[in-house]
């Protein structure tokens, strides 16, 4: 009896210390989402590739954010190879206000690259002086095209200024934000009026603005 006694207050002791939340009190539904701050926007997918420098140094495109871009397939053995002297002229000429010449070597057309990259090196500076960062040979065409350029040339990822390259010294314009807003083919000279008169336009604006609508791809 007295065993019955004891367990009977001990349950009483035990119910008496547990209390209970009304479905319909504060805190007894859901816990509210956490307030995690919005995913930053994807980057511009030319900032993403990487390539080599003439030297073989690793270089990111993202590193050029911000600036008016003109990407050229270059040749040292190419009718239009004295287009180094009016690049390095236009680079000059704008290089203070944010603009960059990227010469890409290619031995695509007619096997008129047929240097290394050293002998590129030599050759651009001593023939023409070159400042503007030059780079490693790639391939602008074909089964080993570079990522860089499959890009530029795809219909894809480039449906305003795709189409395959034809010869050497083709030209891209890029705007401050990584989008391409020009394509020009060899016989357009750098410091010809279309070109320059673009360049100077994409240099107008400030990131985020309006970009050039003109196709100039021929």
């Amino acid at each position: 009896m007295v065993r019955i006694v004891l367990l009977s207050l001990l349950m009483l002791s035990l119910l008496a210390g547990t209390t209970c939340v009304p479905e319909d009190e504060p805190g007894a539904g859901p816990p509210e989402p956490s307030q995690e701050a919005p995913a930053p926007e994807p980057e511009k997918r030319l900032y993403a590739f990487e390539v080599a420098d003439i030297n073989g140094n690793p270089a990111r495109l993202a590193d050029y954010r911000g600036k008016v871009l003109l990407i050229v397939n270059v040749a040292s053995k190419c009718g239009f190879t004295k287009q180094y002297e009016g690049l390095q002229r236009l680079y000059e000429k704008y290089k203070a206000d944010g603009f960059v010449v990227m010469g890409f070597p290619a031995n695509n057309f007619g096997s008129q690259e047929p240097g290394t990259n050293e002998e590129i090196r030599e050759f651009c500076t001593a023939n023409f002086g070159v400042t503007f960062p030059v780079f490693a040979k790639i391939s602008v065409k074909g089964e080993d095209i570079h990522p860089l350029y499959r890009y530029l040339t795809d219909k894809e990822s480039n449906p305003q200024f795709a189409g395959e390259i034809v010869w050497n010294f083709y030209k891209f314009l890029v705007s401050r934000d990584g989008e391409v807003i020009g394509r020009y083919a060899s016989s357009v000279e750098p410091l010809g009026r279309e070109l320059v008169s673009d360049v100077e336009e994409a240099l107008a604006r400030a990131s985020g603005s309006a970009e050039i609508a003109e196709d100039r791809a021929e």
